[in-house]
């Protein structure tokens, strides 16, 4: 059978099955083979009354073939736009059929699934959660190539159609054809066909159903065209609003916004022509390689189990225990709960559990009052969650999570106390961002099952948990620690066990840097935005007030006293001295603590606070430095700090070490992790610039060896 099934009824309507090889349809070789066949028989066809394009997977289609593209190698642009036009030509076949055409779309339709469902006449979907429409290719440094962009656009108008656009926003079933994404939806997946069939013997001889909206004489574009003076201010500012967000660092939003606008300003095949050049010179930039190497197939390798240790069955948590209702505990009892997990949160009082399970509380009421939740599965949610301050309710669970305060000894009591409770096989996790876990293991009765769980901070919306194996820790544990995480729909990443694991050593290594700047005179303000200027969420100086330079200060003296580190390990010991003078001499903790740090705030209002700069600021150091040095001493400190766990096993895998550098620590999403940036930085380029960078600043940007062993070889951090 091909892979395009064309069965032809009584009625004259033919139903083309898309059923390709693999478990998904995709634009790639076979695709133009079957649609160009498949046209070339539909245009002879005798007695044809309609056309239904339907799906044999469980997605409708996936869209491009992303090896292709990330195969696609810089100077190969104009092949590259040759073959995204032969694409846009079957989908124009398809529009010139002279009869009505539908795309029955019976799971998710996304980017060029979405472009070939844009080309049909009528869209009808399955009104179901599983069914996802819409251009996500933003989200991988791309753009639609196919035609998305300018049908879209004629489709909504300009300004209704660029933020499904610029953010990738997609929609569900239910909210599909509001969007205007779908013509209707059917409530149940049987009637998708026989509906689809209706719709063509309804419209046989309607013959504005055979032509497209942008086809018809006389087409208007919803809200006007660039004429008109909305329309027009909406392309003047937007570029700017862009440019803010984007920093200049992501071409592609860049090209989507450009094209929409050509869409609005010229004909319909001519604004096609330029859509297609945008794609082929953006589909080779190293900002696209990078985002499809992390954000597609590293993360579905994390996801699929690539960490997790083989020959252990998937184990569920049925009933996990949060010790601690703090600001971690609340948010990790309300994850769990939301995966249907029973959760027994407990604290020191039930007035503290009680108030930690109004956390979640909160977020239901939020999401009933958007229309995201019902009141029913509020309360369902929330029967889940028992607050208690009983160590006896504890009795049972599959897995409890201690989450309390940065202390090895009120860790180690709450183990003694507690971890008898644990079911028998159960895990005692941790949540920790910088105490070992062996050293936390030690009082621990069944250190094998002893595990660190590092979550985010808010763990509601922070996608990233970091496993953390301790030198007793079972793979077994590891498996079922694993199985949680995905449980709850986190993404896990799995470290061993040094100080600081590898999210704490990156992240801190470009606050230390920054830190260390200020002691040589540069203006902090200048760090900050060109910490921003590299694509950080914000400068390094506010995350560093943000996260508390009091608890910097604090896992520093503990690596200190237990002997994690001694002095000498110390690659940034002016910016350690920084800030215990601020936290020490100055009472400037950081905003958490209220008294500021690097900063002073007041509400929404931030000012650098007037006496660190009094107190370091050197006018003459400040001008003898260049910006591009600035922003390659922040974004390198913590690019080598990953090559350091990777070289050190911190990090097990390349993947985890780049999903886990942009979910957890905040690196620049264009980069596609610290160590995908190396990639396309290029390794000799790299280690070039670690030299110039160790020459004027010190040893602490010297290249590791695994770079040059990996030059040596001819390999890529893969």
């Amino acid at each position: 059978m091909s892979v395009f099934d064309y069965q032809k009824d009584k009625d004259g309507i033919v139903t083309i099955t898309m059923d390709m090889t693999g478990p998904v349809n995709a634009v790639n070789d076979e695709f133009g083979v079957a649609m160009s066949e498949t046209l070339d028989k539909l245009e002879s066809e005798q007695g044809l009354t309609g056309v239904i394009f339907a799906s044999a997977k469980k997605t409708f289609f996936a869209g491009g073939d992303l090896k292709v593209i990330l195969a696609t190698e810089p100077g190969s642009e104009v092949e590259l736009f040759e073959s995204v036009e032969e694409i846009k030509s079957f989908l124009r076949r398809i529009e010139k059929l002279p009869v009505p055409v539908v795309a029955a779309i019976n799971g998710a339709a996304l980017g060029g699934g979405f472009e070939l469902c844009l080309a049909c006449n009528r869209r009808i979907a399955w009104n179901d959660l599983s069914v996802e429409i819409g251009l996500p290719e933003v989200q991988l440094g791309l753009m639609p190539g196919a035609g998305g962009i300018v049908r879209l656009t004629n489709l909504l108008g300009l300004q209704n159609a660029l933020p499904y656009m610029l953010e990738g926003k997609k929609v569900r079933g239910p909210k599909a054809e509001s969007a205007g994404f779908v013509h209707e939806t059917v409530a149940e997946l049987d009637e998708l066909l026989p509906r689809s069939k209706a719709w063509i013997l309804e419209n046989q001889n309607n013959t504005q159903a055979t032509v497209q909206p942008w086809d018809q004489k006389g087409h208007k574009i919803p809200g006007g065209n660039i004429m008109r003076p909305s329309v027009a201010q909406v392309a003047v500012a937007a570029p700017h609003m862009l440019k803010k967000n984007t920093r200049g660092l992501m071409p592609a939003p860049e090209r989507i916004l450009e094209t929409a606008v050509e869409s609005v300003t010229i004909g319909f095949d001519a604004a096609m022509k330029i859509e297609s050049r945008k794609f082929a010179g953006l589909a080779t930039s190293p900002q696209a390689k990078n985002m499809i190497s992390t954000f597609f197939f590293q993360l579905n390798e994390i996801n699929a189990g690539n960490s997790r240790p083989e020959g252990y069955e998937i184990t569920e948590v049925k009933k996990v225990g949060v010790v601690g209702a703090g600001m971690m505990g609340q948010g990790i009892a309300y994850v769990a709960a939301k995966a249907g997990i029973e959760v027994v949160l407990k604290d020191v009082s039930l007035e503290a559990a009680e108030k930690g399970k109004s956390y979640s509380e909160k977020l239901l009421d939020k999401a009933v009052s958007r229309g995201r939740s019902t009141v029913e599965k509020k309360e369902k949610l929330l029967s889940l969650i028992h607050a208690t301050d009983k160590d006896e309710d504890l009795a049972g669970c599959d897995l409890v999570v201690e989450a309390v305060f940065e202390d090895m000894g009120l860790k180690h009591k709450i183990t003694q106390d507690c971890e008898p409770r644990l079911a028998e096989g159960g895990v005692w996790a941790s949540n920790t961002s910088s105490l070992p876990i062996t050293q936390l293991a030690e009082v621990s009765a069944k250190p094998e099952n002893f595990i660190g769980l590092h979550f985010f901070s808010p763990v509601d919306k922070m996608p990233l948990v970091e496993i953390i194996c301790g030198q007793h820790t079972s793979d077994e544990t590891l498996a079922k620690a694993f199985d949680f995480v995905i449980k709850i729909k986190k993404t896990p990443i799995v470290v061993s066990d040094k100080a600081g694991f590898f999210t704490g050593r990156a992240f801190t290594a470009q606050i230390n840097e920054a830190g260390q700047m200020i002691t040589e005179g540069i203006d902090p303000i200048r760090i900050d935005n060109l910490g921003k200027a590299i694509g950080m969420p914000v400068g390094p100086l506010t995350s560093n007030d943000e996260v508390s330079l009091n608890l910097l200060v604090k896992i520093r003296n503990t690596h200190l006293e237990t002997g994690l580190a001694t002095p000498e390990d110390d690659k940034w010991p002016a910016a350690s001295a920084l800030r215990e003078t601020l936290v020490n001499d100055f009472n400037r903790g950081g905003r958490y603590h209220g008294d500021g740090g690097y900063f002073d705030y007041d509400g929404n209002k931030k000012v650098l606070w007037p006496k660190l700069k009094e107190m370091y600021f050197d006018e003459t150091a400040n001008s003898s430095i260049d910006n591009r040095d600035i922003k390659d001493r922040l974004m390198f400190s913590s690019v080598i700090e990953t090559l350091l766990c990777l070289e050190e096993g911190v990090l097990r895998t390349v993947a985890d070490g780049n999903v886990g550098s942009v979910f957890g620590v905040g690196a620049p999403p264009w980069t596609g992790g610290y160590l995908q940036f190396i990639n396309t930085y290029g390794l000799q380029r790299f280690v070039d610039r670690c030299g110039e960078l160790a020459d004027r600043y010190g040893d602490r940007f010297k290249v590791p060896s695994i770079v040059s062993q990996k030059l040596a070889s001819g390999e890529t951090f893969q």
